[in-house]
């Protein structure tokens, strides 16, 4: 998920297939649909802000009564950018934190000491915060749909801060950064990826506080074992040592965006995954340069590469064992080495945050690929469910999962929530996303049954388990538009249209060279220079963008789509800065978005790398309208050989200071990402993720030589040693956070 720092691994490119990044000429042929109206504060009257409502009388005997106030979104004064290591909010807002790193989840765990000593992750909060929604309860600690007050906070664990092999905050010295990695490090390390969920309730002064000894706490770790659900159960390739059947596997990782079901449950994303497992040089003679080569290499998992983290090295156990997944053992099924290990990341996985005694499953209906979140269309009974989902790496697509299942109410409050998710995520069909020369799309599906699939030449696809399973091949044979990275994606709560954030793309040329770049297109129409000061920082699509589309049904194969917002700075050219971007709302590498339910704000957040050295991290909050707002503009690319390549694109209507401003920068060097909130929309949970994570290994020694000291620098835990954290946001006056 995070584009800067030592983290690379995310925006690897592993799609060389020879498909179109959708070059076309865009025509004005959307429609301009009337926007839905609704009462005051109602996510309906969010598509257009605030509006007015007078008050009407019928009684003649005397005066109307006054008017109630009326609620104005986004009528804070927007966060200027900023460079304090400080998460910095609008005044009259108040932003404290609640929930960090190393936080105990059991009260017999010790508290944090932040030093480097601590250990006993698997009771503790993991690193990296990230993707999380909130469940509510009720006084008596059932589940609740309305509950402000009480409830858990369901939330990713990505990763942790690193510096070639080791995670040196975790560690006292820093760790170790050669190989072999000593045991106590790797199990260390495993720990903290994952999933916790944590109860957090207000007290009686009206706070917000976590509990550390609740009941409904819990973490999934790396080692948690989870079931194989959907079509790739006890498939041939989720065989292995552990699982002899394939029906189940070890743990969840590189967990990033999430996605609450309609039914009450979370998903979570498992994001970039691969480069945890490492296959030796010489692997792929030894599996005979079979089909497996093939699917490793489009995952990122080419022989001879080193691990992000070398956990394989920790020692002889088994739990170190499943990191090397290459063939080493002498069946022909695998179910005497880990050679299929790695099938079992990559998955959409569903946990049960209220029930403890349910297993989590991964839900391999949905597509194996490098997930974010899922967000699901709006439940309309008779009809299925669509999810959408995005896969996070360069020139990689957009899919959408139907469910065969129609959508029945009563399942809202289902008294067994996993049941409800083998029934509507189990069954269904995928699509992938591929964009058209006249402003429309299609949805291909995913099927062993697709003649381009069970006819592509560079994969033999066995059967629809191995579709889903390889994922990405799949899309490849179908045709499906290559993206600048398509991170989370979010359902507008009036509309239905779908918002995905395409980051950024540093393989956009006018000029391509080698499968790994594409050129500018209608979709994904920008390559330009971006620098700082007189220096060449990037190249490529650098700030990002965020495409809409819309689909008349959730099981529609066809959309219409434009882009709704082009991250840039203030500055930049008229063709790079193509939503005009003022100071008060210009941002770089969209990521995280999620709709508030309570009053229709989107809410957007960064993970930028190339506007830095001007601004932290952010999150804005926005007001859009609807596919088709806005209009025509060409793009026009210079070449050095040839004609110069023009693009056109539609581009949303420019947001103004009543649709779009700042509203928070965090720390240094951090991520902002995850959100959820109340139901009655009065608070607000943002997760800070990674800050300080530049502060180089050398410097561990010294604070004042760390990048960040937050939060310790906020008055939160011990130590100085920076932390990932969620913070609540409350308005000082008690009314919603956005208005």
């Amino acid at each position: 998920m995070s584009t800067h720092g030592p983290r690379l691994h995310d925006d690897e490119d592993n799609n060389n297939s020879g498909n179109t990044s959708f070059q076309s000429v865009l025509d004005a042929r959307l429609s301009r649909r009337s926007l839905l109206r609704g009462g005051v504060g109602s996510a309906a009257t969010a598509v257009l802000g605030s509006l007015s409502l007078a008050a009407c009388s019928t009684d003649d005997d005397g005066p109307a009564p006054a008017p109630a106030p009326t609620e104005k979104l986004l009528a804070f004064n927007a966060v200027s950018k900023s460079l304090a290591d400080a998460v910095v909010v609008p005044a009259g807002y108040t932003a404290s934190v609640l929930y960090a790193l190393g936080d105990p989840l059991s009260s017999a765990t010790p508290a944090f000491k932040n030093d480097g000593s601590d250990g006993s992750f698997e009771q503790r909060a993991g690193d990296h915060h990230d993707g999380m929604d909130w469940f509510g309860l009720s006084a008596t600690g059932t589940p609740s749909t309305t509950a402000a007050d009480r409830g858990l906070l369901a939330m990713n664990h990505e990763a942790t801060t690193n510096e070639k092999l080791n995670s040196h905050f975790l560690h006292a010295n820093g760790g170790t950064s050669t190989l072999p990695r000593p045991a106590a490090e790797v199990d260390k390390e495993v720990a903290v990826h994952g999933v916790s969920v944590v109860e957090v309730r207000k007290n009686a002064a009206g706070a917000w506080e976590y509990l550390a000894g609740s009941a409904f706490n819990n973490r999934f770790t790396a080692l948690t074992e989870m079931e194989i659900a959907g079509p790739a159960r006890g498939d041939a390739l989720l065989v292995t040592k552990y699982s002899t059947t394939g029906t189940v596997t070890r743990g969840t990782l590189n967990n990033c965006g999430t996605g609450k079901t309609p039914w009450g449950t979370l998903l979570t994303g498992e994001e970039n995954w691969a480069g945890y497992f490492t296959r030796a040089t010489g692997d792929n003679a030894a599996r005979g340069n079979d089909r497996s080569v093939t699917a490793n290499n489009r995952y990122g998992n080419a022989e001879g590469v080193a691990t992000r983290h070398g956990w394989e090295s920790g020692g002889s156990e088994d739990r170190f064992a499943r990191w090397n997944n290459a063939k080493t053992g002498s069946s022909t099924n695998g179910s005497d080495d880990y050679r299929n290990e790695m099938n079992g990341m990559g998955y959409m996985v569903e946990i049960d945050p209220y029930d403890k005694s349910k297993k989590a499953k991964k839900r391999s209906g949905l597509g194996r690929f490098a997930h974010e979140s899922a967000a699901f269309s709006k439940p309309v009974a008779g009809q299925p469910l669509a999810a959408y989902m995005g896969d996070d790496s360069r020139n990689e697509y957009m899919y959408k999962f139907v469910s065969t299942a129609l959508w029945d109410a009563a399942d809202a409050n289902a008294a067994n929530r996993m049941a409800a998710g083998d029934k509507y995520l189990d069954a269904g069909k995928l699509y992938v996303a591929k964009f058209a020369a006249d402003g429309t799309g299609q949805w291909l599906e995913l099927s062993i049954t697709t003649p381009a699939i069970a006819g592509y030449a560079k994969y033999a696809f066995a059967n629809q388990a191995d579709v889903l399973v390889n994922a990405r091949l799949a899309a490849d044979a179908v045709g499906a538009t290559k993206m600048d990275r398509p991170e989370w994606c979010a359902v507008h709560p009036v509309t239905g249209e779908v918002y995905y954030t395409l980051t950024n793309n540093s393989n956009r040329r006018a000029e391509p060279s080698g499968s790994s770049q594409s050129a500018p297109d209608s979709a994904n129409p920008r390559t330009y220079t971006d620098t700082k000061g007189a220096s060449t920082q990037q190249l490529g699509n650098v700030h990002g963008h965020i495409v809409r589309l819309k689909d008349a049904t959730p099981g529609a194969t066809s959309f219409t789509w434009d882009v709704y917002l082009f991250g840039a700075e203030a500055g930049s050219a008229a063709d790079v800065n193509l939503s005009g971007l003022t100071a008060d709302r210009d941002f770089s590498s969209p990521d995280g978005v999620a709709f508030s339910a309570a009053t229709g704000i989107f809410w957007i957040q960064t993970d930028d790398g190339a506007y830095t050295d001007v601004t932290n991290c952010m999150m804005l909050a926005a007001l859009p309208g609807q596919v088709g707002d806005g209009g025509k503009k060409t793009i026009t690319h210079a070449r050095a050989t040839g004609a110069a390549l023009s693009v056109d694109t539609f581009i949303g209507k420019q947001p103004t200071a009543d649709t779009l401003k700042r509203f928070l920068v965090g720390p240094v060097g951090s991520e902002i990402t995850g959100l959820a909130e109340t139901p009655d929309g009065k608070t607000l949970f943002v997760n800070i993720q990674h800050p300080g994570e530049n502060t180089a290994l050398a410097n561990l020694a010294d604070p004042a030589k760390y990048t960040s000291q937050w939060p310790s620098n906020a008055g939160y835990g011990a130590g100085k040693r920076p932390r990932s954290a969620t913070i609540v946001i409350t308005k000082n006056d008690g009314g919603r956070v956005g208005s």
